[in-house]
């Protein structure tokens, strides 16, 4: 039985892990499996919904799986790579990806979570990476990922101190974007997935794609690649309605919202 479910609504792909009975641990199958659509999604998919079977989103590694593997060292080497590719193609493709949370976002669930574009968590959902408890490392991602969100010492703190964040202050420090009532994160994040569809797809591209690009590059790198990047995007022809539509005052005001 396939691990991700995969559903299309419209223009959006909704993706569910299902693997409840394990807390959604991620084992080969279901990596590859996240490899396989994120490698050559279909061109109708405009954004992606992750999210999780049961009350929790993803517990990490499928422990048992590895020791029943008793993988060599290159063999691990090889996995975290695989991790590394999958959640690649993830956070730097064309399609926002946005996660809904809950219950546990732990370990390798938390790498996870951080390729995605935007995290919405429930009341129920904690943050941890207990790798330091239980003498593992973690191989996904997180060391970049995480460590780029809430900071290398609060990464290092965080698994020395064996640390448990409750959602309120897993969105103090970023890993999470918004919190909503208890059993809702799939409806919230299937609404902001529907509105981001609706971009310009070449927006959504350069929103996704040049962030974190430029954030990893010099001052001087980073400002040519955001003129070169804005230089395409802000020529595109299909910009124009959208220029019309605002000097029309029809776009829609811009108002605060939580």
């Amino acid at each position: 039985m396939a691990t991700l479910d995969i559903e299309q609504r419209g223009k959006v792909a909704i993706l569910t892990l299902r693997r409840p009975d394990r807390r959604n641990a991620l084992d080969e199958a279901t990596t590859a499996q996240i490899d396989r659509f994120f490698d050559r999604p279909d061109k109708a998919i405009r954004a992606v919904v992750l999210q999780a079977e049961g009350p929790h989103f993803c517990a990490g590694l499928d422990l048992r799986e590895h020791y029943e593997l008793n993988r060599s060292p290159v063999e691990f080497m090889r996995m975290c790579q695989d991790w590394h590719r999958a959640f690649d193609r993830m956070q730097f493709g064309s399609i926002p990806v946005i996660s809904a949370l809950k219950g546990a976002v732990v370990g390798g669930g938390l790498e996870l979570a951080a390729a995605t574009h935007v995290r919405v968590a429930d009341r129920t959902t904690f943050f941890a990476l207990p790798e330091g408890q239980r003498g593992v490392y973690t191989g996904g991602g997180a060391t970049v990922r995480v460590a780029r969100i809430m900071t290398p010492a609060r990464l290092i703190d965080m698994m020395i101190a064996a640390r448990t964040y409750d959602v309120q202050r897993g969105f103090e420090v970023g890993l999470a974007h918004e919190i909503v009532e208890t059993g809702t994160a799939e409806a919230r994040a299937l609404a902001i997935a529907e509105a981001a569809a609706e971009h310009y797809d070449l927006t959504n591209f350069g929103i996704i794609t040049g962030i974190w690009r430029v954030n990893d590059m010099s001052t001087t790198d980073g400002l040519y690649a955001e003129a070169l990047m804005a230089g395409m995007i802000m020529t595109n022809p299909n910009l124009r309605p959208s220029l019309e539509a605002f000097f029309a005052k029809a776009a829609p005001r811009l108002e605060p919202k939580e």
